[in-house]
């Protein structure tokens, strides 16, 4: 019988040379995309198996007669180029439409028999010698076609499991491992179940390399046997996504699987059974984004949800509303979409799940941010920022109705699930800041652009895009189209970090910005460096590269955006830093040395240390990268502290990490915290990911510790419980959920304040 095979094509699309005649290099930038439950006892909406069923797994020779379902293929790019304002290639619809119940799947037509046995060849004579013949080349099926997939396992009362995988040759490369809120939005790991804490990491490394069959038979976790068995179904539902043929016979994936409204109102549980819708739960949301408890329902909360759950069982998003409740019907109808688009087997949405981030147009007095996260197609969180000149965000100083204008844009974006794609500021922008509100909705067409599974043929956004070096010392407004840069406005920063109006620019100014301009569009940032000005030709060098990354339609590895981290702590204090990242570029950087209280000691520091920090803050801008600042020598002097800083800037991009690249609830090293008084502090050791060490200190309104003479019957009795019930190996007794203690109303109080101390410890140990 004649083999069949079943061949897939893939191909990536790579960030080649800038292709212009400016020689801009290839910029290397990564694509990347991107809050849960505990594992404690919970009433489950529907309880799921304790291993995941195993969802049908391919023959090994597909059937001729089954056609693969039509999916963007990467191979296939468009011919068209966008237009001066890129559209995303699929737009998501605002509102989903009505489904109609499943019929049942029509079954292939039977194999045609195999036809008659050909005539028997007639055997050469003996004397000729045959010709030896030449064995047939086997060709291995490609089962499943790479890419990257996303898929939850089951829901239950608190969110569920999910994993985002990049399958290549039918082998996992990569995974990101989700454990959702109630949101069903990923979040931090230490915000779940302390058995998750190390179970990220060890359930990555059991995955990665293998095949569908061997992620299904790898160990769970121990302790966190049911968030594995949810990643473990999650990572089987994504090879069933990933099939070159799919069974036409399989609609949806038996289980429960959970779907939230945008604007967060209610979250729906839907259960399918061999196709069937068999089971509808509606949970209202509050405002923190929780299942509110149906033992606290409202009289109208209940009446609510009596009216749509039947509904929903009977017609799912074709429901009609009842008279009074049309936007509740709505929110819930929009939840309901969400389950079935992660319940269906093959999911069509043309987007990647996860985190992106995007500019609108660019202007001399700043330009809007938007970052998103899309889940099957649709904008499911949005913040939205107004950035000064210097490209950093101005947050409340940005002007009175640009701040004013953030929230209800912002809802108005998530009630559409999507941008406006025929935006029209009178309808869709907010009064008073029109600008910006075109700006926001562009910056989420961008967004969404970037999120395609099957990207276009340009490289870049067509547009206007700012740059700046991470000095602050120049600003480009660079102009895009067809992946060329056309034009070039250069401005120049004063010492005061405000931009020079043009005719208040010295003779020298208007030539050397002439220079720039002409030297940028003849060579991009191989121009040659002007003689005696080579600060400022770098820094302009490094505008345009800034500015071409901002209108790249590629993710990067980290948000843009302010984060504060610490360095190891000691007995008199640590060393903070607070990163501005943008393009995982630091374009800002403060530097501190706090004392057991976490105050800033400023010049009441070592001599050492205040001469040391700011040139370590002129050596982190210079140096620019993570990586780079940790090649920064250390200050003569002051060694340890420069250390620490180095280290503090690591653990902030570490926070800044889209996809994290080791998960876990905090970061190894020493970390204090202080009660809200600042009279109490605890040190606390993370190693593994987890507390397991706790030292406990008493300070005085100076912040210098107290000597254990100085200490009342209680504070002894607390700091003994405190620093003894630990073997320093294992999760601390007061490192997860910590309460306050004590046999007397003495030890209670100041139990309370370790606690707040403890509680802050772990804040700064945060990853």
């Amino acid at each position: 019988m004649k083999k069949l095979i079943s061949l897939t094509v893939s191909a990536a699309i790579l960030l080649a040379p800038f292709a212009y005649t400016l020689n801009v290099p290839a910029l290397n930038l990564k694509v990347d995309a991107v809050s849960a439950a505990s594992e404690e006892a919970d009433t489950p909406a529907a309880k799921p198996t304790a291993k995941p069923a195993a969802t049908a797994k391919p023959v090994a020779t597909p059937k001729a007669t089954v056609k693969p379902v039509a999916t963007p293929k990467a191979t296939v790019k468009p011919t068209v180029k966008p237009t001066a304002t890129p559209k995303a290639t699929v737009k998501p619809t605002a509102t989903p439409k009505a489904t109609a119940a499943p019929a049942a799947t029509a079954k292939p037509a039977t194999t045609p028999k195999a036809t008659a046995a050909p005539a028997a060849t007639v055997v050469p004579a003996a004397t000729v010698k045959p010709v030896a013949t030449t064995l047939p080349v086997t060709i291995k099926e490609n089962v499943y076609q790479d890419g990257v997939y996303v898929a939850y396992g089951d829901a239950y009362s608190k969110g569920t499991e999910g994993a985002k995988i990049e399958i290549k040759d039918g082998k996992i490369t990569s995974v990101d491992l989700l454990r959702t809120s109630p949101k069903l939005i990923d979040r931090d790991a230490r915000n779940n179940y302390s058995a998750l804490w190390q179970a990220y990491g060890l359930m990555k490394n059991k995955l990665i390399g293998k095949t569908r069959d061997g992620a299904a038979a790898v160990d769970a976790v121990s302790g966190a046997t049911r968030s594995s068995n949810g990643w473990k179904l999650s990572v089987d539902r994504a090879f069933e996504r990933a099939l070159t043929v799919k069974d036409t016979d399989a609609i949806y994936f038996d289980g429960v699987h959970m779907g939230i409204d945008p604007t967060g109102k209610y979250a729906v549980f839907a259960t399918y059974e061999s196709n069937k819708l068999t089971a509808v739960k509606v949970y209202p949301l509050n405002s923190n984004g929780d299942f509110v408890d149906e033992k606290t329902y409202t009289a109208e909360q209940s009446a609510t949800v009596a009216a749509i759950t039947p509904a929903l069982l009977a017609k799912g998003t074709a429901a009609q509303p009842v008279a009074g409740l049309e936007a509740d019907f709505k929110a819930a109808t929009n939840a309901f979409w969400d389950a079935e688009q992660n319940a269906k087997v093959n999911n069509t949405s043309a987007y990647v799940d996860g985190f992106y981030s995007s500019y609108g147009t660019a202007r001399s007095v700043g330009v809007e941010r938007a970052d998103i996260v899309i889940r099957n197609g649709k904008v499911v969180d949005v913040k939205l920022f107004r950035l000064g000149n210097n490209l950093i965000d101005r947050g409340a100083t940005a002007y009175a109705e640009v701040v004013k204008a953030n929230a209800p844009m912002t809802a108005k974006l998530l009630a559409n699930g999507s941008y406006f794609a025929n935006y029209d500021e009178k309808v869709d922008g907010i009064s008073g800041a029109t600008e910006s509100s075109h700006g926001w909705n562009q910056a989420v067409e961008r967004a969404f652009e970037k999120a395609l599974k099957v990207p276009g043929e340009s490289k870049y956004f067509d547009g206007k895009f700012a740059g700046v070096d991470n000095q602050s010392k120049v600003l480009l407004l660079v102009d895009v189209a067809s992946d060329a840069v056309t034009n070039i406005k250069v401005s120049l920063f004063g010492t005061d970090g405000k931009l020079i109006a043009d005719d208040k620019l010295s003779a020298e100014q208007k030539s050397l910005v002439g220079t720039l301009t002409s030297g940028l569009l003849e060579k991009g940032v191989q121009m040659t460096d002007i003689t005696g000005q080579e600060a400022l030709s770098a820094a302009a060098k490094a505008a345009l590269t800034d500015a071409l990354t901002n209108a790249s339609k590629v993710q990067g590895a980290y948000k843009d955006g302010s984060f504060t981290a610490f360095g190891d702590a000691y007995d008199k204090g640590t060393n903070r830093a607070d990163v501005t990242l943008r393009n995982g570029k630091i374009v800002n950087v403060a530097l501190y040395r706090v004392g057991m209280n976490l105050v800033d000691r400023g010049e009441a520091a070592y001599p050492e240390v205040v001469k040391a920090i700011p040139q370590l803050k002129a050596s982190f801008l210079a140096a620019g990268t993570r990586e780079a600042v940790q090649g920064v020598d250390a200050v003569s002097g002051a060694t340890s502290s420069s250390v620490a800083l180095k280290t503090a800037v690591d653990r902030a991009y570490g926070k800044a990490e889209i996809v994290e690249a080791n998960k876990a609830a905090y970061f190894d090293g020493i970390f204090i915290g202080v009660s809200a008084d600042k009279l109490v502090n605890v040190m606390t050791y993370v190693e593994h990911g987890v507390p397991v060490k706790m030292l406990v200190y008493y300070l005085d309104k100076d912040g210098k510790t107290r000597t254990i003479n100085q200490l009342t019957d209680a504070e002894l009795a607390v700091k003994s419980e405190i620093e003894s019930t630990s073997t320093g190996t294992s999760l601390h007794k007061y490192g997860y959920r910590a309460a306050a203690f004590g046999n007397n109303d003495a030890e209670k109080e100041v139990s309370t304040k370790v606690v707040e101390a403890i509680k802050s410890a772990l804040e700064t140990a945060g990853k």
